[in-house]
Order: C-alpha cells, then structure tokens, then sequence
C-alpha cells in the first residue's frame, strides 16, 4: 500500500511538472514579440527625405533652374530667343513698332505681365525704372515691358504712373502665347502671367523666371529678391 501511494504520487508530481512544463511553453509563445514598427517608420522617413532631396536637387540644378519662387516655360535657358515685332504703345521712340532683334548686341530683359487691371504689374516697373543702377548691376542694357490690351490704354496707363520704359503692345497675346507667357497666371491662357526672360547680346535666353503660376500666382517681385533669382540661376548654370 505504501508502495502504491508512493507510486501514485510521483506519477501525480510527473503530471504537475509536465503540466508546468506546457504552461512556460505557452507562456513564452503568448509573451507578446518585439514591435517592428517604429523600425519601419524610421526607414520609410529617411527614404522620404533622400527622394525628397533628390527632388529639390534636380529641380535646382541644369540648364532650367526652377526655383521654389518660379516656373520655367518654353523657350527656356539655352534656347535662341524667338523674333518678334510689336507697336509701341510708349517709350518706343520714334520708332512706331519695336523688333527684339534690333537689341542684338545688348542684353535686354523682357517682362511680360498681366497688364490693365493689375496695379502691381505697373508697380514692377515702377520700381526697376526708380533704379537703374538695379539691373545695370547684372549687365542688363534694356528692359521691354510686354502685356496685352488696347495699345492706347496703354500709352495712357503708362502716362498715369509716368513710366518711361518701351511698352509694348501684344493686343491679341500671339508673341507672348509663342513665349508661353499666358500659360503661368491667375487668369489662365486669356492674359500673360509675370514673366521674366532675360536675352543675351547674341540673341540666346540666359534666364527665365515665370513667376505667375500656382499656387501664389506671384504679380510682383522685389526688385532685389528678381536679382537674386537672376544671380542664382547663373551661379548654378
């Protein structure tokens, strides 16, 4: 009898102890892994930021430079400047039409802007003919300033402010449509946006900035902040 009870416990004690055994198994199969997650995150945050860098690389350096300030239409930097005629509505001198490539030879910035309706716009040139030490300090002989409208209006717009710069008249938009100038502002293709486009001695574009596009549909720029762009660009070119 003694020998059985003896017996039944051990048999008892082996049960408990496998029971135990299965318990810790389980335990340890229910004991919650190690979260990968924050792993993850962190890996997928610095592929971000690399492709996000190389996004900002790209789009800030070669021929285009596109600023986060501008677009870039066509044609674009390296580009022959497209030739053109149009009636000056003022500052044009004797000369009742202006020809781009009677300029060959200089360096002239071209200005293509809204026009009637957008103060701003006539504010721009107010402000880079109140200096002109301001673009003969990058080289630039000429500014001619180019919108649509009736060319009178215009030439009397221009007597209003008493600016003095070539006014030039593109009344039906078919040179600044050629220049995609009317693709970059708030009022889609029906008038120019706020472009800039800047024309060597030999003819050739050695900046362009489009500055009317969305999302800030941008109608005038610093004198000083357009220089900076200007001097960027070259920099990088």
């Amino acid at each position: 009898m003694s020998r059985n009870r003896m017996s039944g416990s051990g048999m008892s004690g082996s049960r408990a102890e496998a029971a135990s055994a299965r318990r810790s198994v389980v335990g340890r199969a229910r004991r919650p892994q190690r979260s990968r997650t924050p792993l993850v995150v962190a890996g997928s945050v610095v592929l971000a930021v690399v492709a996000l860098f190389a996004v900002y690389t790209s789009s800030t350096t070669g021929d285009a430079v596109a600023s986060a300030r501008y677009d870039v239409g066509d044609p674009g930097i390296g580009a022959t400047a497209p030739d053109f005629v149009l009636p000056a509505a003022a500052g044009g001198g004797p000369a009742p039409t202006v020809r781009l490539s009677d300029y060959r030879g200089e360096t002239v910035l071209l200005y293509f802007h809204e026009g009637l309706g957008c103060q701003p716009c006539w504010d721009q040139i107010r402000d880079l003919e109140s200096d002109p030490g301001l673009l003969a300090s990058v080289g630039i002989d000429q500014l001619l300033t180019i919108t649509s409208g009736p060319q009178d209006l215009i030439a009397q717009k221009m007597r209003d402010d008493g600016l003095t710069a070539p006014a030039l008249a593109d009344t039906d938009l078919a040179v600044s449509a050629q220049w995609e100038a009317n693709r970059f502002g708030m009022m889609g293709n029906s008038r120019n946006g706020h472009t800039f486009v800047l024309v060597g001695p030999d003819g050739v574009i050695q900046w362009r900035a489009d500055y009317g596009g969305p999302p800030n549909y941008t109608m005038y720029v610093p004198g000083t902040q357009l220089l900076d762009d200007l001097r960027a660009a070259r920099q990088a070119g």
